[in-house]
């Protein structure tokens, strides 16, 4: 179950990662022997997945982000494109989607020829890829990971 105290943790968290148990502990007026024993069953219960770091993608020269949806055949014995697909290093998420097509893909990649060679070179030639249609952003409003934390009750779930 979470409460309002754990809530409190991941909304910390959420917005620092790299925030002290005792930092927590003092916010939330616990013991920073609580704290990490909370951090340590939301880690357990697979609440916290993991810490990760947030990097720009442009300034490490990656300055164009796709979405390729992706329409595939399904034929039963055959790898799974999903799977084959999120071994590209430049794709960064595989989303099974309803809808005319069956996969949206993010990948990030430095320019629009590098797209078209990652796109001729390890997606068209998979062998259960039909057709894919492209949309490149122009410019991001908002982006995080950051989740609404609002929707949770006091039994985890609204």
């Amino acid at each position: 179950m979470i409460d309002k105290i754990d809530l409190e943790i991941l909304r910390m968290l959420q917005e620092d990662a790299r925030v002290t148990n005792g930092a927590i502990a003092r916010s939330t007026g616990m013991a920073t022997s609580a704290i990490f024993e909370r951090i340590k069953k939301l880690k357990a219960l697979g609440v916290i997945r993991g810490y990760r770091i947030d990097l720009e993608p442009r300034m490490l020269g990656m300055g164009l982000l796709a979405y390729v949806f992706v329409k595939v055949k399904i034929r039963p014995g055959q790898p799974d494109t999903a799977l084959l697909l999120a071994e590209i290093p430049e794709v960064q998420e595989v989303h099974h989607i309803a809808g005319e097509d069956c996969l949206m893909v993010k990948i990030w990649a430095p320019d629009t020829g590098t797209l078209g060679d990652l796109m001729t070179e390890h997606i068209h030639c998979l062998e259960d890829v039909q057709s894919t249609r492209t949309t490149i952003v122009l410019k991001t409003v908002k982006d995080t990971t950051e989740l609404p934390l609002t929707y949770v009750g006091e039994k985890g779930k609204k």
